[in-house]
């Protein structure tokens, strides 16, 4: 959208969006970086070009900046999911394209930076409570997921149930494969997860073959 500033000149409120974006990049590199302990507020600031005061400005404390960080790139991944809707719509196979979906949102800096805050949240009651907050933006990609495969005269919880397992055992894979060497193992065994998920739907609805 063009500047409402004559000569292209950002207004302050597109120069405070575009800062506060900054900051949440660069919190979310410096989480997937650095883990959680490595990530302070000057090492942020100074990721994101700003400084120290501009970044205390948009964020008084460093839970309140690694939660907004994540949601913001949760959002991001949602908004993706969303968009690829219409793969799983038209598919012969929508409860596939629904688990790849899972696979692919799981990739690359959310779910990383996401693990990093689970495991520190252990021990700090303020960043576990403001996980609390932000964890429905990710789980309503999956929400939203279901509701568009199944049938409006069918009943959603068998499906919506088995795409929760599957995110928590897809979870549970690439937190193992942290810590591993082969970079094929992780996709291996979300495959064989899959061929199991499969069979315990008690009944596919129409269109969701196993």
């Amino acid at each position: 959208m063009a500047s409402s500033v004559a000569g292209g000149r950002r207004t302050q409120h597109e120069r405070s969006s575009a800062m506060r974006e900054r900051l949440l990049d660069a919190t979310v590199d410096c989480l997937v970086e650095y883990g959680y302990a490595g990530t302070t507020t000057p090492r942020i600031a100074a990721r994101a070009g700003v400084t120290r005061g501009a970044q205390v400005h948009h964020f008084g404390a460093k839970a309140d900046l690694v939660v907004a960080a994540v949601r913001h790139l949760a959002q991001r991944r949602s908004e993706i999911a969303v968009r690829e809707l219409d793969r799983a719509t038209t598919s012969a196979d929508p409860l596939g394209v629904a688990l790849e979906l899972l696979w692919e949102t799981h990739q690359g800096p959310l779910f990383a930076a996401s693990a990093e805050l689970w495991i520190a949240g252990r021990t700090d009651p303020v960043l576990a409570a403001a996980l609390r907050e932000a964890e429905p933006v990710i789980d309503e990609m999956v929400l939203t997921t279901v509701a568009h495969l199944l049938p409006a005269d069918r009943d959603a919880r068998p499906l919506r149930d088995l795409l929760y397992t599957a995110m928590d055992v897809l979870r549970g894979i690439l937190v193992a494969d942290f810590v591993g060497t082969d970079p094929t193992r992780a996709r291996r065994r979300w495959l064989r997860a899959i061929t199991e998920l499969r069979r315990t739907l008690p009944e596919q609805p129409p269109g969701v073959p196993r």
